[in-house]
């Protein structure tokens, strides 16, 4: 059998998930691994690098990765430095312009992303990213490097390619980043909280990259006093808080999908009070209008004036959440 080079613990571990179910055979990996140049290349040292990418180095030697390569490595491959990342550079020296030669860690240099996140995983693997195969981001071909850039020290933590978490996920979640700016929206902006309070941008075992099983459990994290148990449970509020609010920002108060008492009145059109929708003529700033008839209602917080326990009540008589 042709042999092949001994591959990182990260492609160990696929190698064995892939031959488990017989997506494909040793005589073909063994083939495969064959045809990669990159595979007769053998490690040069860093000085041989830092004769041409003397640049480079002047921007990487102030990060954490420069850092712990050089002075407390782990293993021997972290010794190696630049070719711990880019993988052993003996060919890419002799032809600079093969660009096979080398692993590259942006878009213009051609190296798949699955081959610079395998790069990346065979040291970060585990923890936050271990749902990182199969993920959202990781299906929509993003790589490490979208979103840090190990090479530059342009963020507080994270080796981030921003100067903060914000900016990186707002440089392609546009929508949320407009949500963000509206009257009434998650203080992200003002610095006291991030997306990856939320969310967790290396995939999770939920929708929307939660880092909660539920909604309701990633709002519990902050919003405890919400979270009950209560004798009196408001149902939409047990069943999701989005029912009622939305996530990023709103123009209405409270982050609410719509303004009170219209919100309240999408489930309870003609129960207890009179059949009449409320609506905008009956606010307080019409009142001495011809045909404006105001309505307490509506004033104020609305429905909460008097239900003001609207998530749930302890109290023995707050069946309709009054106290």
């Amino acid at each position: 059998m042709t042999a092949f080079p001994v591959p990182s613990a990260m492609r160990r571990y696929w190698i064995a998930l892939g031959l488990a179910a017989g997506l494909f055979s040793l005589p073909a990996l063994a083939q495969t691994a064959a045809a990669d140049p990159m595979n007769a290349a053998t490690y040069i040292g860093e000085k041989q690098c830092l004769s041409c990418h003397n640049q480079e180095n002047e921007h990487f030697k102030e990060t954490l990765h420069a850092k712990i390569f050089r002075s407390n490595p782990r293993n021997v491959i972290e010794k190696q430095v630049c070719e711990a990342c880019h993988g052993p550079g003996s060919l890419h020296a002799k032809d600079t312009g093969n660009k096979d030669l080398l692993i590259g860690f942006t878009r213009e240099w051609g190296t798949s992303p699955q081959k610079q996140a395998e790069q990346c995983l065979s040291c970060h693997s585990g923890g936050n990213r271990m749902h990182w195969p199969g993920s959202i981001h990781s299906k929509n071909q993003l790589s490490c490097t979208d979103c840090h850039n190990p090479m530059d020290k342009l963020s507080g933590q994270g080796a981030l390619k921003k100067a903060s978490i914000t900016e990186v996920c707002e440089t392609c979640h546009q929508q949320q980043r407009a949500e963000f700016d509206k009257r009434s929206h998650m203080p992200l902006h003002e610095g006291k909280m991030a997306c990856t309070d939320c969310h967790n941008p290396h995939g999770t075992t939920s929708q929307t990259l939660l880092k909660g099983d539920t909604v309701n459990e990633v709002c519990y994290s902050c919003h405890a006093e919400k979270r009950g148990p209560f004798i009196w449970e408001h149902a939409p509020v047990r069943e999701n808080c989005i029912n009622c609010h939305l996530p990023h920002g709103s123009n209405h108060d409270k982050l609410l999908q719509v303004a009170r008492p219209m919100l309240c009145q999408q489930c309870h059109g003609n129960t207890n009070h009179p059949g009449t929708f409320y609506n905008a003529s009956m606010m307080a700033s019409n009142i001495g209008q011809p045909g404006a008839t105001s309505n307490t209602r509506v004033m104020a917080r609305s429905c909460q004036n008097c239900h003001s326990q609207i998530h749930g009540s302890n109290h023995p008589s707050g069946s309709r959440f009054e106290r």
